[in-house]
């Protein structure tokens, strides 16, 4: 039996070292051959197969070499988007699980010599979002498949939709609004009129009939023996009026006691927004949430605290810690929103108002809400009197 036999322990043993990774200085991508030693690689170069791949390399090496960068590029980039397709991940950590192929396209048979020009190639190309940080180069991989990108264009034109209709129901409870405030004086005027009517009955001497003048400036003259009866008879049409007044009370007040059409109408438009806005999810990126995961505590993440950099399917949210700069893709279930101090910027996450920036002015801890002053937008300046800490959470930055 000869020592280099397929079952004897030198085979063996050749086969383990073979499986797994060597150095990559020593690998031959032309003859994709593996050496495990300088002195193996030194004897594969001087052997009769590899001088012929370098005759054929010799005739045309620009086209070689970007046709093994093309394919690297291609296979990182694939590996990047079935693995971390949403994820800002380091791009060592990519580039290990890569070779761990022993197949791979070798990087030193690409036109990018360390791994720091080929991450520096794909943030100037836009095929990957690229971030150099003290812990090193950190990628996140830009999706621009169509079918995302249209998507993404669905999503935007829905957006934009619900602005447009907020906005319209705005203008509209703006202008019921001043249609109210011009009906206001008109709707004093029967009652003065009525106070002044009592004035203007006016009986002849001779024919025994009432006539009503218009004018204000005309003086009645009344038969004294008639005067206690027509006394009786405009108190009861101002009584029969203001019975009128009081069981029709849907109708615009009189004077200055208010509007409760007003009311009615905004209480309206308020309960409306609140059932087309209140949804049963509210992550949203650029806040500060809390991780209220156990599964997570001893890694140290239960309770700290991070920031939503971005939403995925709208109930699972990747949270970059504060403290430890560390990606988390956690579902909303186990996060919590964050109330900031008194005077700080929230983010309103749910409700009518959702998706607006406020001011937080006052905490009711008995109650567990809070009392909120909204900045800019269409509802600038209105106060919130008590919105539940669920529905608001603080904002980054």
């Amino acid at each position: 039996m000869g020592k280099n036999e397929f079952l004897t322990p030198k085979a063996i043993a050749n086969r383990i070292k073979a499986k797994g990774l060597q150095k990559l200085r020593w690998y031959c991508q032309m003859c994709q051959k593996q050496c495990r030693d300088e002195n193996g690689f030194k004897c594969h170069c001087m052997s009769e197969s590899h001088q012929r791949q370098m005759e054929v390399f010799g005739q045309n090496p620009n086209r070689i070499i970007d046709g093994y960068s093309e394919e690297f590029e291609n296979t990182f980039l694939e590996h990047m988007k079935r693995s971390h397709r949403f994820s800002r991940i380091a791009a060592t950590v990519v580039y290990n699980e890569y070779i761990a192929d022993r197949h791979h396209i070798h990087m030193n048979s690409t036109q990018w010599a360390t791994l720091t020009e080929f991450v520096k190639y794909l943030g100037r190309t836009g095929k990957c979002k690229v971030e150099e940080t003290p812990k090193g180069w950190f990628i996140t991989y830009i999706d621009r498949d169509s079918e995302t990108l249209f998507k993404e264009r669905l999503k935007n034109k829905r957006i934009k939709a619900d602005i447009v209709d907020e906005e319209k129901q705005e203008r509209q409870i703006r202008k019921q609004i001043e249609r109210a405030e011009q009906l206001m004086p008109s709707t004093n005027g029967p009652s003065e009129n009525s106070d002044s009517g009592s004035a203007l009955l006016q009986k002849s001497d001779d024919g025994g009939k009432i006539a009503f003048a218009l004018g204000s400036s005309v003086r009645p003259i009344i038969a004294k023996e008639k005067a206690e009866s027509s006394k009786h008879i405009f108190e009861e049409i101002e009584t029969d009026k203001n019975e009128k007044s009081k069981s029709g009370g849907n109708s615009v007040k009189s004077g200055v006691g208010g509007r409760s059409v007003l009311d009615d109408l905004m209480r309206e438009q308020e309960k409306a927004k609140e059932r087309s806005n209140r949804k049963d999810y509210w992550l949203c990126e650029g806040i500060v949430v809390k991780i209220m995961s156990k599964a997570l505590a001893q890694k140290g993440y239960y309770k700290q605290k991070g920031v939503v950099i971005k939403v995925i399917d709208k109930y699972v949210g990747e949270i970059e810690m504060l403290d430890s700069k560390h990606v988390l893709r956690v579902d909303q279930a186990e996060l919590e929103t964050v109330i900031p101090q008194i005077g700080g910027l929230v983010r309103i996450v749910n409700g009518a108002y959702r998706g607006s920036n406020a001011r937080l002015l006052s905490v009711d801890t008995d109650n567990y809400c809070a009392k909120v002053q909204i900045e800019k937008g269409i509802y600038d300046g209105r106060v919130l009197q008590a919105v539940e800490y669920e529905d608001i959470c603080k904002a980054s930055g």
